[in-house]
């Protein structure tokens, strides 16, 4: 098989869908791959370590599309992009359709396979492809809010530690799953007053034997969710419906009821966001004032460390990728529920049912849509 790696395009988008190591492993396995010059520029590496390891260079993404039979990227494909997919064509990234119709609708049109790095399940239930990602994003999410606390980038000018004789910060954590647990872990390493909002008891339960009684832990209702909210300094947003849109669970109302001055940061901005007045920002312009809180609402948090957040994508994808590659994409999805999970458009039908329901589109099952 062809596998071509185009180069991002999205703002400030510095990942690469594949690092030299694994176009090493792919070649090694007896396939193909073709990389859009300065692909890996973001992490460091040059045309010349890809070529070292076996790939050849285009001078173009419109080069990498027309050649290749499976696509490998980080982000969804821009409206440029999109127009250059084909028939039968495989895309392997991430979609995070359900809030975005245009981009559903131009897959569709293309007639191409498309699987989502974002719903791929493990046998345990989990997001494998989406975890390393959110690792990134939960501890960027304290970073990021800590800067904007600070009086000069418009906060309270409140330090999340505290002093001795001065209260630390208090924290908000939205959802107790990946982005949750690795927020809280920054967070309390930070010395913040850390408390963890989920409706699930036996998450709440792992949240607290890991970090211990340093954290606080609130079963999810809308009575916690708005006396929390109402108090805290900093809130992250870090709910997940796999493939779905996020749930709005801070509603406008409730933010305005926040200390002026306060941050939050919507890590579920890629499913839609989990704050009613959340729409999504850019590493060039990253947030925004609604009734004196700020929103930090970037799309792409992981692209602002690419070197971190593209090795761990890698290390994920690989094994996904080569088993698309070795077997093909109808024998590796029949073969594997897991990886079947991931596909979200098939030859212009919609085959993910939490997408098609977000999308208000008709959905065909995937095993229907493989076998067609």
């Amino acid at each position: 098989m062809l596998v071509g790696v185009p180069k991002e395009i999205k703002v400030h988008e510095y990942r690469v869908g594949m690092t030299p190591p694994n176009v090493r492993e792919l070649i090694a396995h007896g396939h193909d791959v073709i990389v859009e010059t300065k692909a890996g520029i973001g992490i460091g590496m040059s045309d010349a370590d890809y070529e070292a390891v076996g790939a050849s260079i285009a001078p173009d993404a419109e080069t990498v599309f027309e050649k290749a039979d499976m696509i490998i990227k980080v982000k969804e494909p821009q409206a440029g992009e999109r127009s250059l997919l084909r028939s039968g064509q495989i895309l392997f990234t991430y979609l995070h359709l359900a809030p975005d119709p245009e981009q559903a609708q131009d897959l569709v049109d293309s007639d191409a396979v498309c699987i989502a790095y974002e719903t791929v399940t493990s046998p345990t239930g989990g997001l494998p492809l989406l975890a390393p990602m959110s690792e990134v994003a939960g501890r960027m999410s304290i970073q990021a809010g800590a800067y904007f606390l600070e009086k000069a980038h418009g906060g309270l000018g409140v330090l999340l530690g505290g002093v001795p004789g001065v209260d630390p910060a208090k924290i908000v954590v939205l959802g107790g799953g990946v982005v949750g647990t690795h927020a809280t872990h920054i967070a309390l390493g930070m010395g913040a007053d850390v408390w963890v909002i989920d409706r699930n008891i036996d998450v709440l339960r792992a949240n607290w034997r890991h970090h211990g009684r340093a954290l606080n832990t609130v079963f999810s209702t809308r009575d916690a969710i708005e006396r929390h909210v109402r108090t805290a300094d900093l809130v992250i947003g870090g709910v997940l419906i796999p493939g779905a849109a996020a749930p709005k669970l801070v509603s406008a109302e409730l933010i305005s009821q926040m200390k002026p001055g306060s941050v939050v940061v919507d890590v579920a901005i890629d499913q839609g966001g989990c704050f009613e007045t959340s729409h999504a920002t850019t590493h060039d312009d990253p947030v925004f004032t609604v009734d004196g809180v700020i929103h930090y609402c970037v799309a792409n948090m992981p692209g602002g460390v690419p070197r971190t957040s593209a090795v761990a994508l890698n290390n994920a994808t690989l094994p996904y990728i080569l088993e698309l590659a070795d077997k093909g994409w109808k024998k590796a999805l029949s073969e594997n529920p897991h990886l079947l999970a991931g596909l979200n458009v098939c030859h212009g039908k919609v085959t993910h049912e939490a997408v098609a329901k977000s999308l208000e589109t008709e959905f065909v099952e995937a095993q229907v849509a493989l076998a067609a």
